[in-house]
């Protein structure tokens, strides 16, 4: 690339990631080889990290608007922007900047510089000022600093520049990998997709566990959960669904267990198979999507039960929303049209008509006495089927997987 050009490119902003200290490196990084897989094969030639930001150097061809919506979803991105990168000369900017705004139609433009690279010879008002009173003499608007109906935003590097118009918004928060991984139990309902992404978006990478009850119960919970996993591959690149046959486990809680106390039961049940699961695919905690008082189940006292089988943290990001706050999540995530298919997930089997809502510990551990639990686990993890999720060019496929290998987004890798 010669140092005249004047190429177009992406400039991306992290906020959270840059309060990290001695460890931002590594999270730059790993935003760095997520941005990279997340725009593979949309023509970006380079991720380049620079101080303070990321660029994504594209090709003459590159599909913009889609490297646009991927970038939207990266976590880590707190916000982006299409952006043209020129040599560290101040006619060369001006001139850059008039020719790309050939074709815009403004009445008030403003001129904003920030200078990360402090030996450049004019300060920022300075670069701020000249631009503008080049941009006055070549175009018919007025300078506003106040509420612009166009700003220039500039900035200048110790080796060049770049400016952009428009700002685009990413999800903040941490790039995906960087605080381990977790399994999230993922019902096809509206909640459990959302504390999913909740957890992608603090940097966990997340492989989905659906219990079902086919043959008792139809597909439609698998097909659900299959679509929502793919619909959150978008955000981490690369999944991990387990399906998981749970009628045989609740035919023998009915058989064995008073109706009050089945639904705890098949959560405590729940649990230990999530654990043992989690520890094939090495995943450090359990995630729910589960709300203090939502359900039967979820009673201060009811959580309380269902924790105490377990040996791993189980991680709780909804526990203090209402549901129409995790509606609204779900929404603006889009799982919700997928969440609110009519289907029957293995919860709504045997399921008494008054389940308790305080369950009583020494009733539990008589009833679970009653139960071969080690062969129910058993059992279970015998049947569980895996499909890998990858996304390849804006799109994502799904294969069969195993429990033992753990699929890759293909583009990884950067270049300082």
């Amino acid at each position: 690339m010669a140092d005249t050009a004047v190429t177009p490119c992406v400039v991306i902003h992290y906020h959270e990631i840059a309060l990290k200290g001695k460890n931002r490196p590594m999270f730059v990084r790993r935003l760095g080889e997520n941005l990279r897989a997340a725009t593979q094969g949309l023509g970006v030639k380079e991720v380049r990290r620079l101080t303070g930001r990321l660029v994504l150097l594209l090709t003459p061809t590159a599909a913009v608007e889609e490297i646009r919506r991927q970038v939207a979803q990266v976590p880590g991105v707190a916000n982006f922007a299409l952006a043209y990168r020129t040599p560290l000369d101040l006619g060369t900017l001006q001139e850059a900047i008039l020719r790309a705004l050939a074709g815009r139609t403004f009445q008030t433009f403003g001129v904003q510089t920030k200078r990360g690279f402090k030996a450049f010879p004019l300060t920022s008002p300075e670069i701020s000022r000249d631009v503008g009173h080049y941009l006055q003499q070549h175009v018919s608007a007025a300078v506003d600093l106040e509420r612009p109906d166009l700003t220039v935003s500039i900035e200048i590097l110790p080796h060049e520049a770049f400016f952009f118009f428009d700002r685009d918004m990413g999800p903040g928060g941490l790039p995906v990998g960087v605080s381990g991984k977790v399994a999230c139990l993922l019902s096809g309902g509206i909640d459990s997709p959302v504390a999913a992404y909740r957890m992608l978006k603090r940097g966990c990478t997340v492989v989905f566990l659906h219990f079902h009850s086919y043959p008792m119960l139809s597909r439609v919970s698998q097909e659900k959960a299959r679509d929502l996993a793919a619909l959150l591959t978008r955000y981490q690149f690369a999944s991990k669904l387990i399906l998981i046959p749970f009628a045989p486990v609740q035919q023998q809680i009915v058989a064995e267990v008073t109706a009050p106390y089945r639904v705890v039961l098949y959560r405590r049940c729940m649990v230990r198979i999530a654990e043992a699961l989690a520890q094939l695919v090495d995943a450090k905690a359990l995630v729910s999507g589960e709300s203090v008082g939502q359900v039967a189940s979820q009673t201060l006292e009811n959580l309380a039960a269902i924790d105490e089988v377990a040996s791993l943290p189980i991680l709780r990001p909804l526990i203090g929303m209402d549901k129409q706050e995790i509606v609204t999540q779900a929404i603006a995530l889009g799982t919700y049209d997928i969440s609110i298919t009519p289907d029957q997930d293995c919860c709504s089997l045997f399921v008494p008509s008054h389940p308790t809502v305080r369950a009583d510990r020494e009733v539990l551990v008589q009833s679970e006495a009653k139960l071969d639990m080690r062969l129910l686990i058993q059992q279970a993890m015998n049947m569980v089927q895996a499909l890998d999720f990858v996304q390849e060019r804006g799109r994502v496929r799904a294969f069969p997987g195993d429990l033992h290998s753990a699929p890759s987004a293909a583009g990884e890798g950067e270049h300082d």
